[in-house]
């Protein structure tokens, strides 16, 4: 119990301590593990069992929130497997040349530093999207395209770990095919819960049962299965309430999981150094690399350096392929201890990188040359608004209604913004004029070439942070059109209309004048 609580206390006050000077609280975190570790400290019974399920819930999520299709995209599978094939002998390479220098030995030749250098080339999927949701950028088109690479390279380094397993997958493997089939009648049910407890205890269970352990049952890596499992879910309705609702959770045993990282090894001053010359050499070629990646397969320069600096660290995948080259004696067990230390030193790093991201990118973007907007994706040119009149944020209901109305009866030519992209396809097969993009998203107000006729903005998004988000940037723009909003409770109305929002309505008082509207107009049975 001692344990427990010691990890618990330095885990509190080292994450709070973060989040005081303005750094991610998983720093402190990795901090309380490193620090736990000096003393001597061993991890407390279950920690390593809450560090997995965090991570799996977290898989789970990801697949609830991801667009399978992005995996289709170029700029996902070509970036991930040229440059973990570039990277690899790149870091295959440091290491060599470590050897040389004699800082540390590789017993195993070639082979040795082959296994390092791949262990090396991957980025971590759980500080990636742990850094993407603290922005609330995971749905964002660089958050996307940065979680589709990172499941690109899970796919690649569970291959390497099922080929080099004792003991192959099942032949009962193929059965998992009858997933499909299961998730339609697991979906129904997902139809009939309610918005309490009930839904986080499916989600655990979905994540847990057809998820991770369905997988690892038949000899494939439980934390795919996890993946897969969300991404049988990811286009029901409720998906994105699912995952909500399923944060607090992940959270709290994600914090087992960077204090495990922490505690993971006890390297020597030397280990350290090596550690940390990985982690200058090797970084900044990671970057380098994504981003040239990232223009070569059409991307902005933006978009390319927010991806590349979210991805531009080492992956827990890293230990564990590391380890799998220690048990087949192929790699020693100081490279596994120096590859233990490396990865939270890059995951502090990565972390403290990209709470200046924003920054960065405008400081890097302008050293890049400019590109033809014609050679850039679809989903990342600049959106032309100058036959416009007015801008629609969120065509939900809402949002369509006021499209719709403006445009007949306030003779507007309206554009509508929505960030779903079936939504969005829908809408243009039925003669709305609509692009594909996320108001919440910094890259989004980047994107936009105002062409100065739009002189009204309706703010439709059903989130009142989302639409405070999308006013913030509208001011910091100059516009001084006219801004309507939407609103769900009396103090979001408030604080709206305090911050100059010409127009504000109640969502649920406009449904219940109309309904009074429609009641006066039924004719009454004077008998």
């Amino acid at each position: 119990m001692e344990q427990i609580v010691l990890t618990t206390l330095a885990a509190a006050a080292l994450g709070t301590l973060a989040y005081a000077l303005r750094i991610p609280p998983l720093v402190g975190f990795l901090g309380a593990g490193f620090l736990l570790g000096a003393f001597g400290m061993q991890p407390f019974p279950g920690l390593e069992q809450m560090a997995d399920l965090g991570v799996v819930l977290l898989l789970f999520t990801i697949g609830l929130k991801f667009d399978l299709r992005s995996l289709l995209r170029r700029e996902a599978y070509g970036t991930a497997t040229i440059h973990l094939a570039v990277l690899t002998v790149i870091s295959m390479g440091t290491v060599g040349l470590i050897s040389t220098i004699a800082l540390s030995s590789l017993d195993g030749g070639w082979r040795e530093a082959a296994v390092v250098g791949f262990a090396l080339s991957f980025s971590s999927t759980v500080l990636c999207v742990k850094v993407l949701e603290e922005r609330s950028d995971d749905g964002s088109f660089y958050g996307q395209t940065a979680i589709a690479i990172l499941v690109m390279q899970d796919i690649i380094a569970v291959g390497f770990l099922t080929a080099n397993s004792d003991t192959p997958p099942s032949p009962w493997a193929l059965l998992l095919v009858l997933l499909v089939p299961l998730s339609w009648v697991l979906r129904r049910v997902l139809d009939r819960l309610g918005h309490g407890e009930l839904l986080v205890l499916f989600g655990v269970v979905m994540a847990l049962g057809p998820g991770y352990f369905a997988f690892s049952s038949v000899g494939l890596k439980g934390d795919l299965g996890a993946l897969v499992a969300g991404l049988l879910f990811s286009t029901h309705p409720r998906a994105i309430e699912l995952s909500k609702s399923l944060f607090s959770v992940k959270e709290l045993f994600l914090v087992g999981f960077f204090v495990m990282i922490g505690l993971s090894a006890s390297p020597t001053w030397l280990d350290l150094g090596i550690a940390a010359l990985l982690c200058v050499v090797l970084l900044p070629i990671t970057f380098i690399g994504f981003v040239l990646l990232g223009r070569m397969f059409g991307l902005r320069n933006r978009t390319t350096i927010r991806t590349s600096l979210v991805l531009s660290n080492f992956s827990e995948f890293s230990i564990i392929v590391t380890a799998v080259g220690v048990s087949t004696a192929l790699v020693s067990e100081k490279w596994l201890t120096i590859v233990a230390v490396a990865v939270p030193l890059s995951m502090v790093i990565s972390s403290l990188v990209n709470t200046r991201s924003l920054n960065l990118t405008d400081r890097l973007s302008a050293w890049l040359p400019e590109q033809d907007p014609l050679r850039l994706r679809v989903a990342d040119r600049p959106i032309d608004t100058s036959d416009a009149d007015a801008v629609v944020l969120g065509m939900g209901r809402v949002g369509r209604a006021a499209y719709t109305r403006l445009a007949e009866e306030g003779e507007l030519r309206p554009l509508g913004v929505d960030n779903d992209h079936l939504v969005v396809q829908r809408l243009l097969e039925d003669g709305y004029k609509v692009v594909e993009g996320d108001a919440t998203d910094h890259e989004f107000w980047n994107r936009i070439v105002a062409g100065g006729f739009v002189r009204t903005v309706v703010l439709a998004m059903p989130i009142h942070d989302s639409n405070l988000f999308a006013l913030e940037q509208l001011r910091a723009a100059g516009f001084d059109g006219r801004v309507s909003a939407v609103a769900q409770h009396p103090d979001q109305l408030a604080h709206l209309a305090g911050e100059g929002v010409g127009a504000v309505v109640n969502v649920y008082g406009g449904a219940g004048a109309a309904l009074a509207d429609a009641t006066l107009e039924l004719p009454l049975d004077d008998a």
